[in-house]
């Protein structure tokens, strides 16, 4: 028996890229299976003979969203790690909560930890530090850009505190260079000890 979503030839491909698309027009609150099974024009359960549960459909959303960050070449450094990420999760609506949800399942790929691994080693530390490093960066970049989204959702809807300050590119830039830099004169303490 032909299952129902092949029947009209979709791929898992086809319903990625359909989900990437109502996520980004509507946000994450209004992706849905059945909203995503209308728009393929298919039974919602169609779906699942791709994704057994929308929980695996967000961790390939996350994983086609990181993967969006420019490949970089090698020795760009920490901070270029950092902005490529930034943005890849600001190319989408709702990025930043994709993928730290999927990531806090444990579900999905773990390019944009490895990624940012890979640059603090290429700066001599030990994987153990670098491992340490990137998931504190990272959780710094999904931190900041939900921050930025839900700003730019609210500001689109008029309930942001008219003169508040907001400068994110500034802010991004100064987070990551203090984590940067925390690293760096951890390094270079004369009694520099991994906790």
């Amino acid at each position: 028996m032909t299952p129902p979503g092949r029947a009209r030839g979709h791929s898992a491909d086809d319903v990625a890229r359909a989900a990437l698309r109502i996520l980004d027009d509507d946000g994450l609150a209004d992706l849905t299976m059945r909203r995503l099974a209308t728009r393929l024009d298919v039974q919602p359960s169609a779906l699942y003979w791709h994704f057994p549960n929308k929980q695996t459909l967000l961790a390939e959303l996350s994983d086609r969203i990181v993967g969006q960050a420019p490949s970089l070449l090698r020795g760009s450094g920490v901070a270029a790690e950092a902005r490529a990420l930034r943005d890849a999760l600001l190319a989408y609506r709702d990025g930043a909560e994709v993928v730290s949800s999927t990531l806090a399942l444990g579900l999905g790929a773990s390019t944009a930890l490895d990624r940012l691994t890979a640059a603090v080693v290429a700066e001599g530390f030990s994987p153990e530090v670098a491992g340490r490093t990137a998931t504190t960066l990272l959780h710094f970049v999904l931190g900041h850009v939900w921050h930025e989204q839900q700003r730019l959702q609210y500001d689109s809807v008029g309930v942001v505190a008219p003169g508040a300050a907001h400068l994110p590119d500034a802010d991004f830039a100064f987070g990551v260079d203090l984590i940067h830099r925390g690293l760096q004169a951890m390094a270079s303490a004369p009694t520099a000890t991994t906790p």
